[in-house]
């Protein structure tokens, strides 16, 4: 029975910090933008995304992990057999990256609460879509364990990647062209005052 509540509460860890670990890089990338807005805009954006960034780390992201941590060496105190499975010690090792990934998010946010913007806003959407990826694959390793698929799941992973980077991509573009209309309309708008002027 200890085992099933270790188990239940790993995975109330799990979920919360995937949540955590899903938002805040997205946050990461409006603080970056931000710097795309005038002064004042900028200025009250970035103490908001700061604030928002600091309590989703603090208060869910940092205690859902130490949650997750700990109901694991539960179960592998329980059922020590399981750290001799091949697909758990990949799955450690994941979440190791993960736990290291999770630690350069506090990096950059005290970075960006200094003010250094180590990546732009579009580099910052490639970064959200990392904790993506490893936990797909997490995930499979939990549930296929030692018949994982692995021809699948490569391509699997492959299928993810290039439809990220596609949709970041057509995003991008996306923003570009709105970005040059405005600058155009604005023009426009100003010859059409310089002509009524004169």
């Amino acid at each position: 029975m200890a085992y099933l509540w270790f188990k239940a509460l790993h995975i109330v860890g799990v979920v919360s910090w995937f949540a955590g670990m899903f938002y805040l890089p997205r946050l990461f990338v409006y603080h970056a933008e931000a710097n795309e807005q005038p002064e004042a805009v900028r200025t009250v954006l970035q103490q908001q995304y700061q604030i928002m960034e600091q309590r989703l780390y603090r208060i869910i992201m940092t205690p859902a992990l130490i949650l997750t941590v700990a109901m694991a060496i539960g179960m592998l105190v329980l059922v020590p057999d399981m750290w001799k499975d091949t697909w758990l010690q990949v799955k450690l090792a994941l979440v190791l990256v993960l736990i290291g990934y999770h630690h350069l998010c506090s990096r950059l946010m005290k970075e960006m609460a200094a003010g250094k913007f180590r990546f732009s806003g579009q580099q910052f959407r490639w970064f959200n879509e990392f904790p993506t990826v490893l936990f797909f694959i997490v995930v499979l390793l939990a549930v296929f364990k030692s018949s994982f698929p692995t021809s699948a799941a490569t391509w699997s992973v492959v299928g993810m990647v290039v439809a990220m980077a596609a949709i970041i991509q057509l995003y991008a573009r996306k923003r570009r062209l709105a970005k040059e209309r405005s600058v155009q309309s604005e023009l426009s708008e100003a010859g059409v005052a310089e002509s009524s002027a004169s």
